[in-house]
């Protein structure tokens, strides 16, 4: 099983959004994807840094393992409506570590208001979904692809997220299908 878990306050037509889509990819490899619960983001305000107005994203990992841990899920995606940063980075829209099995994307900068554009929920869920496919893509084990088209290219602007598809090219593809197999002999699933 894969958890999605909404951290804060999370819109439930994006929550629903992501768990029908990635639902119906991972349903290929006999993987249930399911919202779980929540999570309180008061538990994570000693990740936010004032000076800056956003948290730091590797912050929430260790907390989402626990989530996995408890619910013996394979993989467990984070979702927040919070400005994310990294070290050396002005703002991230997602992070995921392969160890943890944990990954975590922001909705705050995949708003088209963010950038004065009209509100358009049907983009907002589409970046969310790519950026979900993203950071479950690190979960498995891969890398940044160089294809601009595939969801594993880095996003350096929500332009590159707009330009990208939200499926995995047929190289990472491959590459996904060999490590969720190693995945479920691993867990016995």
């Amino acid at each position: 099983m894969i958890a999605i878990v909404p951290i804060g306050e999370v819109p439930g037509d994006v929550l629903s959004f992501l768990q029908t889509n990635l639902s119906g990819f991972y349903a290929r490899y006999r993987i249930e994807v399911r919202v779980i619960g929540s999570l309180s983001l008061n538990a994570f305000s000693h990740a936010f840094d004032m000076y800056r107005g956003q948290f730091l994203g590797r912050a929430f990992l260790p907390a989402l393992s626990l989530v996995k841990r408890d619910f013996k899920a394979l993989a467990v995606l984070g979702v927040v409506d919070v400005d994310l940063y990294e070290p050396g980075l002005n703002f991230i829209f997602g992070i995921a570590h392969p160890g943890f099995g944990a990954a975590l994307i922001s909705l705050y900068r995949l708003y088209p208001e963010f950038y004065g554009d009209p509100p358009d929920r049907k983009l907002l869920k589409e970046r969310a979904l790519k950026e979900a496919m993203h950071e479950l893509g690190h979960v498995f084990g891969l890398e940044h692809c160089p294809n601009p088209k595939c969801v594993m290219h880095f996003s350096n602007s929500i332009i590159d997220t707009d330009m990208k598809s939200w499926m995995y090219c047929e190289s990472c593809l491959r590459k996904l299908e060999e490590r969720i197999s190693r995945s479920h002999v691993r867990s016995g699933t």
